[in-house]
């Protein structure tokens, strides 16, 4: 075969050398190419835009990276749902839990919960991937929290079984506590009932939650009786079971039945913390039983329990409540120590308390004190101190200064 005049024939190996010459640059091209427009696109699409991008007729082949980025991108909260729908009609179509995570979020942040619902039916609906209970719980704190939709919360706990997941028993929990925390009682033993339907196997998180929703709405009885449930659910009550009772049997003056669930928290072998005790002193303080109070603290030590800031504020109402300013500053001066600083109720209490008592000396000590904790008396205190002062003659001014002085402060 004769070649184009003025050229040898070319050899079979001279023949493939040329072609990959000519190829290797023209593919390189159009790699580049591809990647250029597809930066193009994602530029466009960052800026705000009345209508949708067009995805259907976009050929470049889009990856869960470059889609999640797509939508994190969007400005405009319209555009949200109908670029989805559009993402759906792709051939390259392929949702995982991270692209429906992140729609469903930037619909909830647009404050589009009703595009939340429809996004849920259409994943229903479309089954094309698997979904872990953290998906259905951020949907269930979306509609509890920020929609106020609490049935709707409930309802997708129902319904996750016909997503093919079941729900974990901290996502059961959530609802629970957020039944709880928003008052619907009359929500709770209907969950409650629905956890072996579920195939939710009840802890004692459960239980707790369950009793700290009686406790709220006064039913105790009913309380003391899930305490009894734990052995039979397999489950050791802890301290936070038994100081959600004891504060609800305060809180209803039965102080003495509180004292008899910690008698049966050590019995069981629950470690008693510096909470239980604060219950219960408060509880003490609220029926005047001052002296109980202050010696309860003196338990607290012995049992080696470390009382908490909370502790020696209660303990410190007590001496004040019942009168005992000189101790109530000898306590104060061991919390100042413990680097526990008094309330500035504390402080009015002692300082009106010396007044009364014409202790100038220490109502000094108690107002330098005050000050330097960084609270600021008001005028009512200074009237009361500036009195206690003339009566007793502290200080270099004379009496008729004095009395100016209190003047001044009262006009």
């Amino acid at each position: 075969m004769i070649g184009r005049i003025g050229c040898r024939p070319k050899s079979n190996a001279e023949s493939m050398s040329y072609r990959l010459k000519i190829h290797q640059p023209i593919s390189r091209f159009s790699f580049l190419s591809s990647i250029r427009n597809l930066s193009l696109f994602f530029r466009q699409f960052s800026d705000k835009c009345c209508v949708p991008p067009d995805l259907l007729n976009h050929k470049d082949w889009l990856s869960q990276p470059q889609v999640i980025r797509i939508f994190n991108n969007i400005k405009d909260p319209r555009l949200i749902f109908p670029l989805f729908i559009q993402l759906s009609k792709r051939k390259d179509y392929n949702p995982t839990e991270s692209l429906y995570s992140t729609v469903i979020h930037k619909l909830a942040d647009a404050g589009d919960f009703d595009g939340v619902e429809a996004l849920m039916q259409r994943i229903k609906l479309e089954r094309r991937c698997r979904l872990s209970d953290v998906l259905f719980r951020d949907v269930i704190k979306i509609y509890g929290h920020s929609a106020g939709r609490i049935n709707k919360a409930i309802g997708t706990l129902f319904d996750m079984p016909n997503y093919k997941c079941w729900p974990s028993v901290v996502t059961f929990n959530c609802v629970l506590n957020m039944l709880v925390s928003t008052k619907q009682f009359e929500f709770v033993h209907e969950v409650y009932a629905r956890a072996p339907t579920l195939g939710v196997e009840v802890d004692a998180c459960c239980l707790n939650i369950i009793i700290k929703g009686l406790c709220e709405c006064g039913k105790i009885e009913a309380a003391l009786n899930v305490l009894d449930e734990f052995p039979k659910q397999k489950c050791m009550p802890n301290v936070r079971t038994f100081s959600t009772i004891m504060h609800g049997l305060c809180e209803l003056g039965r102080v003495d039945e509180a004292f008899s669930l910690l008698d049966r928290m050590e019995s069981e072998g629950v470690e008693v913390d510096a909470i239980v005790f604060n219950i219960l002193i408060l509880g003490l303080r609220k029926q005047k039983r001052f002296q109980e109070g202050m010696k309860l603290f003196d338990r607290v030590t012995v049992k080696g329990c470390e009382p908490n800031s909370g502790t020696y504020q209660e303990v410190l109402y007590c001496f004040l409540d019942a009168k005992c300013f000189v101790e109530a500053k000898n306590f104060m001066q061991k919390m100042i120590e413990k680097g526990i600083n008094p309330s500035f109720e504390s402080y009015k209490m002692v300082i009106k308390g010396f007044c009364r008592q014409n202790m100038a000396e220490d109502v000094e000590w108690s107002l330098k004190q005050m000050v330097g904790h960084g609270f600021v008396p008001k005028m009512g205190m200074w009237k009361q101190i500036v009195r206690c002062v003339i009566s007793n003659g502290v200080g270099i001014y004379t009496e008729r200064e004095c009395v100016s002085f209190d003047e001044i402060i009262g006009s």
